[in-house]
């Protein structure tokens, strides 16, 4: 975008009622529900920046669904997010990692057309330290006359948006619909985000994202991939906050992978509110993601909190990635 001031970029209000806002009572709903979860990137942002001040470091004590321990920042996440898809009619029904069960609330005179999946605060064990996290959502529409559960045990590819917000140097939603990928960047000064990162298209780079630190619990595939990538002269980038590594590599290139292990046969990311979103976001930016045997956004998942591996970068990297590692099958 060059030297331009932000007052010369597009809003996201604006952006998406040029490009969405159109498309019928669908498209108005859409917008309103972009503009919802803007809001709640803006509370988290605030809290986020100024966490040790406002108290806002360590643990509840609680451990949620996972079984992992809750992040004061965690909750307070949750509850923006609840609290901004709840008041004007688009949203249905919330799948949250902080709660077991999917969250109702549409009402019956007023039912709602879309049905958000949601990490509120990925990398969030990490606010300590000052380093970049996130949240992730996924975007469903309803199938009958009222949301149910159901409507999200469906094909990855049945997805209607996707995207995330980072927490970092600065605050940045990336959205991803049929029309593109997109990314905004929040003026503090204003209160609004503008777009900074138009029409993302993933290029082909030489970065690698993983934890080594587990490579002796994985087939024996990835280390040979990572041995060949080391000699081609490929470096590594590891923050740890999954919504971090792949937005870097969605700008820069490269591959991030957290694959099956000994200890974790099934993954450890969620399928609904980290691979759905993450697959689809990069796939519309022209890259690719696997569970290291298929494509992620052919999968069906069975359970709200069910998991995943993640091999997620370049289409061709991925591609090689998974050849390698089912050749130890």
């Amino acid at each position: 975008m060059g030297t331009h001031s932000s007052d010369e970029r597009p809003t996201l209000d604006a952006f998406l009622s040029q490009t969405i806002g159109q498309q019928g009572r669908a498209g108005r709903d859409f917008v309103a529900l972009c503009q919802s979860i803007a809001v709640a990137g803006k509370m988290i942002s605030s809290k986020v920046n100024l966490a040790g001040l406002a108290g806002m470091i360590g643990e509840t004590g609680e451990t949620n669904v996972q079984g992992e321990l809750v992040q004061m920042l965690d909750q307070y996440a949750h509850d923006a997010f609840l609290s901004a898809l709840s008041h004007r009619g688009h949203t249905a029904l919330i799948v949250s990692e902080e709660s077991e069960e999917a969250l109702v609330v549409d009402t019956p005179e007023a039912p709602g057309r879309y049905i958000v999946a949601v990490d509120p605060l990925d990398g969030s064990s990490n606010i300590d330290c000052n380093v970049t996290i996130g949240t992730i959502f996924g975007i469903f529409e309803r199938k009958g006359e009222r949301a149910t559960v159901d409507d999200v045990f469906c094909r990855g590819d049945d997805i209607y948006a996707a995207g995330y917000v980072i927490y970092g140097s600065g605050t940045l939603i990336v959205l991803a619909t049929d029309e593109g990928v997109n990314g905004f960047t929040l003026d503090p000064a204003v209160g609004e985000f503008y777009l900074s990162h138009p029409d993302i298209k993933m290029p082909r780079g030489k970065i690698y994202s993983c934890n080594e630190a587990y490579s002796l619990q994985w087939a024996p595939g990835y280390t040979r991939w990572i041995d060949g990538a080391k000699q081609a002269g490929w470096k590594a980038r590891y923050v740890g906050s999954l919504v971090a590594d792949v937005h870097r590599n969605l700008l820069k290139g490269g591959v991030y992978f957290y694959p099956a292990s000994t200890s974790a046969p099934k993954g450890k990311l969620r399928l609904l509110y980290e691979g759905f979103p993450l697959a689809f976001m990069v796939e519309k930016a022209g890259g690719g993601a696997t569970d290291g045997v298929e494509r992620i956004l052919d999968r069906v998942p069975t359970a709200l909190h069910e998991r995943t591996p993640l091999l997620i970068g370049d289409s061709d990297s991925v591609a090689e990635l998974t050849r390698l590692a089912q050749e130890d099958n």
